[in-house]
């Protein structure tokens, strides 16, 4: 299985944040990636700088082909969505990453797989643990839970799952 995180953290012509993310989905739900699970939105912090607008993440558990096709189509849904690509950990409208295709491992230039900082991040790992529990990081062999517990104090506290969620029919 393929898990995709998208995130925002400025609204744009499109709407809020949530819309942004709800439009994302949609849009790769009607390309080649099949969605199975969809996770609730999540809030966290910006990283590194905590000063800017927070973050909402969602994750997506699904199926798809080729993961070079699904590359494609990501850039071209953030582009449609508004994303401009600016200096890292900028403000984004929108923020499509694979997070993890399949168990393949992948270093190149237009993407490495699994994502590299994916088991340090609370924004990919509580997502996982709600659409996919028993999921294990490719290269480090551990399960989404020893990640979890793995990340420091602020990390496991500074997350936010909301109730609001998407429903798409798939």
């Amino acid at each position: 299985m393929i898990h995709i995180n998208i995130g925002s953290n400025l609204n744009s012509k499109h709407g809020t944040k949530f819309e942004n993310i709800s439009i994302a989905i949609k849009l790769l739900n009607s390309s080649n990636f099949k969605i199975k699970r969809i996770s609730s939105f999540y809030e966290t912090p910006s990283y590194p700088n905590k000063s800017l607008p927070r973050y909402i993440n969602i994750g997506l558990l699904g199926v798809s082909k080729n993961y070079s096709t699904l590359l494609k189509q990501i850039s071209l849904i953030e582009k449609k969505i508004g994303r401009l690509r600016s200096k890292k950990n900028d403000p984004r409208v929108c923020d499509i990453d694979i997070i993890d295709f399949n168990g393949i491992t992948q270093n190149s230039s237009l993407l490495t797989l699994p994502h590299p900082r994916s088991h340090k991040r609370n924004f990919v790992l509580y997502p996982i643990k709600e659409i996919d529990p028993s999921w294990v990081h490719p290269i480090l062999k551990k399960n989404v839970d020893f990640l979890i517990n793995q990340l420091d104090q602020n990390s496991r506290i500074e997350i936010t799952r909301l109730s609001k969620s998407v429903i798409i029919n798939t």
